[in-house]
Order: structure tokens, then sequence, then C-alpha cells
């Protein structure tokens, strides 16, 4: 089924289809980042599609101390959508769920661009008329707003406004073709912390694995999406199967970033990770889903992935 390899693992000359996103970041603090990481855990809950969940979202990086507009322990938090309206909805439904409920927290946005979003503006009305605002200067000379909302351990601090930016992009992918359920899953979890070292890039799967890709529409009428029959080891002996004989179990990483340069970064981070223990995982190949690039415009072929990260 391929053309072209990479350490010895057939990787098909295929590619894989994605499609413009609205995406935004804001930043999580606390006193411990135990409970920064809390914080973040929990907003990032049921976010791993946005047709099912409204949003997916993930955790993009652990922030120091010297990182953080506080001087606290933080994580920087993507949250993706379709559009910018649709976007800010999930977005002050998990601060304020979220966020604002754990013991500690503050909220500050955590990235530039064209489109505002209301953050702490819209969360202050929980303050009940006692919450107040206050302008701070940043260490850049950028005089920021912030709401000072009480609440019973202290005060929640909150950005006034967070920004979503353009250029944001959803769905790119990697298909893991194995022989052994075991072998597979560690190939896709080495994939994964490959492609999260990519700043941006999220992978919104728990785990950033899925193993119920699907394709556009299905038998049943109404369904926006059913199982990718095409992969599924169970109907290998049907018509239209795209797997080899050899294969038992395929995986999925799916990843959204802020550009469409860190999906393609975190793609070639996670193929080449994932072929350079393949051999020895029994992995049997490599590809990628689309629809025939009627879904999405940008298009990541795997071709054009095989040299290595940061090689010219």
């Amino acid at each position: 089924m391929a053309d072209l390899s990479l350490n010895g693992i057939p990787v098909e000359d295929t590619f894989a289809e994605a499609f413009d996103v609205a995406g935004t970041a804001i930043v999580v603090t606390n006193d411990t980042p135990k409970w920064a990481m809390i914080a973040a855990t929990v907003m990032t809950g049921f976010a791993t599609s946005v047709i099912g969940c409204g949003a997916e979202a993930g955790i993009d990086a652990e922030l120091s101390p010297e990182e953080t507009p506080d001087g606290r322990p933080g994580v920087r938090i993507l949250l993706f959508g379709f559009e910018p309206n649709g976007l800010k909805e999930q977005l002050l439904k998990r601060v304020g769920q979220c966020i604002l409920t754990c013991p500690g927290t503050a909220c500050y946005a955590g990235v530039e661009g064209p489109t505002k979003i209301k953050l702490g503006g819209a969360i202050r009305y929980f303050g009940d008329g006692f919450a107040v605002a206050k302008r701070l200067t940043d260490a850049q000379g950028k005089v920021r707003r912030f709401w000072r909302i009480p609440v019973m351990d202290g005060e929640f601090l909150c950005e006034d406004s967070t920004r979503a930016v353009d250029g944001a992009v959803g769905g790119g992918n990697l298909l893991f073709l194995g022989r052994k359920h075991a072998d597979t899953l560690k190939v896709a979890e080495i994939a994964v912390e490959a492609a999260r070292s990519v700043p941006g890039a999220i992978l919104p799967f728990p785990g950033g694995v899925v193993r119920s890709g699907s394709k556009v529409g299905g038998r049943t009428k109404g369904m926006m999406a059913s199982t990718n029959d095409a992969y599924c080891p169970t109907l290998k002996g049907r018509a239209g199967s795209a797997l080899p004989p050899e294969c038992g179990v395929v995986l999925e990483i799916v990843i959204d970033a802020l550009t469409s340069q860190g999906v393609a970064e975190s793609m070639r981070a996670a193929l080449h990770a994932a072929t350079e223990v393949g051999a020895s995982h029994g992995l049997v190949a490599v590809t990628a889903g689309n629809y025939g690039g009627n879904l999405g415009r940008h298009h990541y072929h795997l071709r054009d992935l095989l040299t290595k990260p940061g090689a010219a």
C-alpha cells in the first residue's frame, strides 16, 4: 500500500486533510504546579471533537513562574472551535466552571490576535456587582485590564479579554497500522510525546490517541460521521478495506495548532518518532486520513514530512 518509507517502515504516499478553525489560548496560574494542572485538566475535559463537544482543547505547556504574568506556576491552554462566537461560548463556560471554581487560580490572556474575546469582562457578573476593574502595565509596557472577582478564598483575578488568532488549523492526523494492540499503543504514545513537543500544538483525544477514526456521513440517515470501516480490522474481509492481512489494530493521532506550520511540524515530529521505534513494535505502516480534499483546504502530504524535524 505504500510507495514511501521512513526508518524502514512503509509510509503511504497520501495526505492528511485539515480545516480552518478559530483558536485561542489562556494562561492559568496557581500557587503550586499541582493546582494549576488540576484546573487545566478539568477545563480541557470533554473537548475531543468540535462536532460532539463544542470545542477541542488541550494543554500546550507547563509554565515556570518566570514565564507567567504573576510569577506563579502556570499552564497554557489552547481551545479551538468552528468560529469565534462559538469559541467564546465554550471559553466562558469552561473558565467559569473549571478555572473560577478551582482554589487559588488566576486567568490571563494567552495569545495575541485580531479578534477580541470577552473573558473576565463577562465572568465578572458572577461577582454580583462586587467585582472591581483594575488596569495594570505589563513588562512590555502594555496596559491590560483585569477584573477582581470576590470568591470565598479571596479574589479571582481574570484578564478582561483574550484573543482569537487567524490561521488556526484543526484535524492534522496520522494513522498507525500495527499487528498487536499493546505494541501499537506504545508507538502512538511515543508519537504523541513528540507531537506535543511542538509549541502551539495540542492533541485533544484521550492521551492524544483515538481508536474511533471516522468518515463523513454513514448508512444511518442524519449521521454527520460514522466509523472509518476501511480501517477497522474486524472488517478486513469486506470490500473497501484498506488494511493488509497482517494488520490487527489501527490507532490515530489528531493534531490542532494555532498555525498551519505548527500542524505540519507536529505531524513531522510524530511521524519520525513513531517510525524510529516501529520495527521493534510491529508497526506495519503509517498513513493519514483524508476525504479526497473535499473537507478542508489544508493538505499535509506525508511525502513532505519525511525530512527530519528542524532540517532545511
